[in-house]
């Protein structure tokens, strides 16, 4: 038994933000049929090199679990057949630019008149609502435009991008929550609604105790490298192999600290004594750590912070900690195999649960892999699927004109 055995999903997305939002619901049982459209698919497919089976890397992160279904809905048996699955569904899930998949028929107030129940997610980089409504968004425009691209990077240099496409990773996150929400709430009420999700809300939401500064004294937050606005030393630091960070919070810590690195005369001094005079003495504080810590390797840093029981780790490389045995011991990378393109592997499941755990098990599918079996769920006969694939209403990779 898996949470989400009984939820059926209709996914219209495409990309990353609502693909990953999709694919976490697929995780934890639900049965995703993800709608591409022709000629060639989610535009991520063709996202690369590299490739693994004819499909790019990315798409392969963030599509796995799920059944791929090719359809125009520019046909009439296209939209016929859509409406067929949105009658089976509880969930309905797109990120199209506001009012395109209203043009189409599909819109909010049609889907919720015929079906009530439906919880229906609507992604876009902006919302539903306001002046910047119908502009286009993708995840480098929101982390720029929220705010989050100012506050990244060292002060001397010039804004920075996050290392991943973290306003479409946390949009989707956020989507996921206010599907589950959702669900729930149509347990105790019977009716379905509509979620309004933007990747600009959910990147402005990230900013938290920055926001709050701003909010609370006018202050505006700036880049700081690595650096922590409250906490000092909180941050990375070069060792003589490499990188470490370190997080020291407490008085404790700070104490266990100067010690493990033979600093108790810093330890004493009035200008580091407290968290408020760590950060008013930064500048005089840094250079006494980078002198201790340059010195030392990095596992003789870490072993030495660990035995303190002082927060620290190494700055890994994306290589060291999927090969790392903490991330195997957690069952963070796991292997799928496809008929055809073989094994690969990928990332795993974040939410362990003791009683109803997510499952890795469906490869990524080839574009429109199951439009036959998805059709015949619907009830129509191999005849009619045959049809369907000469006059254009299906599409995929292997839907040839016979």
């Amino acid at each position: 038994m898996r949470p989400l055995d009984d939820i059926f999903v209709v996914d219209l997305s495409r990309i990353l933000s609502g693909p990953i939002c999709t694919m976490m619901l697929a995780d934890m049982g639900a049965e995703v049929i993800k709608v591409e459209p022709p000629p060639l698919g989610d535009d991520s497919r063709l996202w690369g090199p590299p490739f693994v089976g004819g499909i790019s890397t990315y798409f392969h992160s963030i599509n796995r679990n799920k059944k791929s279904l090719g359809l125009n809905l520019r046909t009439e048996a296209g939209r016929r057949i859509l409406w067929q699955l949105i009658d089976r569904a509880d969930v309905l899930i797109e990120n199209f630019k506001p009012g395109v998949l209203g043009k189409l028929g599909f819109g909010y107030p049609a889907v919720s008149e015929r079906r009530p129940g439906l919880v229906y997610c609507s992604i876009s980089g902006f919302g539903q609502t306001g002046p910047y409504r119908s502009r286009p968004g993708y995840d480098v425009v929101a982390q720029g435009e929220s705010g989050l691209m100012d506050l990244t990077g060292f002060p001397e240099g010039p804004p920075a991008r996050v290392g991943t496409s973290i306003s479409d990773i946390v949009t989707g996150m956020f989507a996921t929550q206010g599907i589950l929400l959702a669900l729930l709430a149509r347990v105790r009420s019977g009716k379905g609604q509509w979620l309004d999700i933007s990747l600009l809300d959910s990147t402005v939401a990230t900013l938290t105790y920055q926001a709050q500064v701003y909010l609370m004294t006018g202050r505006v937050p700036r880049r700081m490298g690595t650096r922590h606005p409250s906490i000092v030393p909180y941050e990375c630091f070069q060792v003589k192999d490499g990188f470490v960070n370190i997080g020291v919070t407490n008085q404790k810590q700070w104490a266990a600290f100067c010690e493990e690195l033979g600093l108790q005369d810093v330890m004493e001094d009035p200008r580091f004594c407290s968290t408020d005079a760590r950060l008013t003495n930064y500048e005089q504080l840094k250079p006494i750590l980078d002198r201790a810590l340059q010195g030392l390797t990095r596992s003789e840093v870490l072993q030495r912070l660990y035995a303190a029981e002082i927060p620290a780790g190494p700055i890994n490389s994306v290589a060291e900690i999927l090969e790392d045995p903490q991330i195997d011991a957690r069952e963070m990378i796991r292997e799928l195999t496809h008929p055809e393109y073989g094994p690969i592997r990928v990332l795993g499941i974040p939410i362990k649960m003791s009683e109803t755990p997510g499952m890795v098990e469906g490869a990524p599918a080839y574009f429109g892999e199951h439009n036959r079996p998805v059709l015949q769920m619907l009830g129509y006969s191999d005849e009619e699927i045959t049809r369907f694939s000469n006059d254009g209403t299906l599409a995929g990779r292997k839907e040839e004109k016979i």
